[in-house]
């Protein structure tokens, strides 16, 4: 019990990334039910649930999850019919019927069970030792996702102490102090935000596809509040995949956010991810790429974009009637590579009728006809020769019909995030939209897209 309160996890807000982990185990083993669950002294709490609604906690009656959390190997149950505990566990003579049921425990480095991965059927089923060897594997992102939060807040804490050392100001220190539980809010959030939020005056639309479903991938963004007025917004890409780019992503979304509220600054926020992803061993040698920008309205109209990169691909700065700029500072090196790595900002103005367009790498390096990649050219003269307005949502629209009219589509991760400043004309207020999309191995034909 005392290991489940450090992580500080139960009765916590749902989180895309466990709600994903939970999705990908029903996906991979083609089940109804997959769950996240903690076990805590008196119940089990699902932080996670695909495929069964309206419960959050059952019982620890013995059966299935209240035996399997007692087990260090991954438990299976063929038939619960058939077993002597399971058989009269309340999930399995209730209404669900549960006839199949197997959970990987979620182990920590100290060896104490935090809960587990479940996987449930209505009809008896058998699963391979590679099948017992993959819920295992989901249990370990489990377990990383967790330990990122906790080593993202224990860095802040530390830095902030250090602050406050250095500065020797009682007031200073009582500030830094609610700046701390502040971040322990902000670990919270989601790993991709289900929703962006609703920025007054602005339009929002975004796009993440994966190249492979089995796969975990490294691309990330997100939009923020500052305070009253501004936003802070990033968008970037860890170099890998899997569950150790996943641990690498939750640490730079984490500590982006927590950055931000500490100076907002945009070359301030990436140095402070460049020494937290340098200093966690954890980490090892993974590096990261991003665009970290910060929006303030104009005195006049539209909003003051001021943008800082970290070896990330330009943003575009679409103006209408064909108009496309490029907008990258010069400088800005990987994240995460070198300790001496420098950042650059700039700013632009975002008027009305003009839009700000960002993507990971996953976009240009998609091969168009002849075998060649997109690029950077590629996509600018595509920008360029858009007819539509300048619209948020259009542009990641179109932007997503250019992918789908590749011969593989996208052979990578791709994230989108756009912003775009309504004509006055238009509409009145700030919408806020979000696309999913999920893009079939390379090779493979998609079977659909939403």
């Amino acid at each position: 019990m005392d290991a489940v309160r450090r992580y500080n996890i139960l009765d916590t807000p749902p989180d895309g990334a466990f709600t994903r982990v939970a999705a990908m185990a029903a996906r991979l083993f083609q089940v109804p039910v997959a769950s996240v669950t903690i076990v805590d002294e008196d119940r089990i709490w699902f932080k996670a649930a695909h495929g069964l609604e309206g419960v959050s906690e059952i019982g620890r009656e013995p059966g299935l999850c209240g035996s399997a959390i007692l087990a260090d190997e991954t438990l299976v149950i063929p038939d619960t019919l058939t077993d002597p505990v399971a058989c009269d566990n309340g999930l399995v003579t209730g209404p669900m019927a549960v006839r199949f049921y197997a959970a990987a425990p979620i182990i920590t480095g100290d060896g104490h069970r935090l809960g587990t991965v479940n996987i449930l059927d209505t009809k008896p089923r058998l699963i391979t030792q590679d099948d017992t060897a993959t819920l295992a594997d989901l249990a370990a992102i489990v377990l990383d996702e967790l330990e990122m939060r906790l080593a993202a807040l224990n860095a802040l804490r530390a830095e902030q102490d250090r602050r406050v050392e250095q500065e020797e100001a009682r007031e200073r220190a009582e500030r830094d102090m609610t700046a701390i539980q502040a971040f322990a809010s902000t670990l919270q959030r989601t790993l991709l935000p289900p929703a962006l939020p609703v920025v007054p005056g602005l339009e929002l639309a975004c796009h993440y596809a994966t190249a492979s479903p089995q796969d975990v991938g490294g691309d990330f963004y997100d939009v923020f509040p500052l305070d009253d007025t501004r936003w802070a917004f990033f968008l970037g890409d860890v170099c890998g995949k899997g569950p150790e780019a996943a641990a690498v992503t939750s640490l730079t979304r984490y500590t982006l956010r927590a950055a931000a509220q500490i100076n907002p600054d945009p070359e301030r926020v990436l140095t402070a991810l460049n020494k937290a992803l340098l200093l966690d061993p954890a980490v090892g040698t993974r590096f990261c790429t991003a665009i970290f920008g910060i929006l303030e309205p104009h005195k006049k109209q539209g909003f003051t974009v001021t943008v800082a990169t970290g070896g990330h691909p330009p943003a575009y700065h679409l103006r209408g009637q064909g108009a496309v700029e490029t907008v990258q500072p010069k400088g800005g090196m990987l994240i995460g590579a070198l300790a001496e790595a420098r950042f650059a900002s700039h700013s632009i103005h975002l008027a009305a009728g003009e839009g700000l367009l960002l993507y990971t790498d996953g976009l240009t390096e998609a091969r168009i006809l002849g075998g060649g990649m997109l690029g950077e050219q590629g996509l600018a003269a595509f920008l360029a020769a858009r007819t539509a307005p300048v619209s948020a949502a259009a542009i990641v629209e179109d932007t997503v019909a250019l992918l789908d009219a590749t011969p593989h589509g996208a052979g990578d991760d791709v994230a989108l995030l756009t912003l775009s400043v309504p004509l006055a004309d238009a509409v009145d207020g700030l919408t806020a939209s979000a696309t999913a999309h999920t893009i079939a191995p390379v090779g493979e034909m998609p079977e659909s897209r939403p």
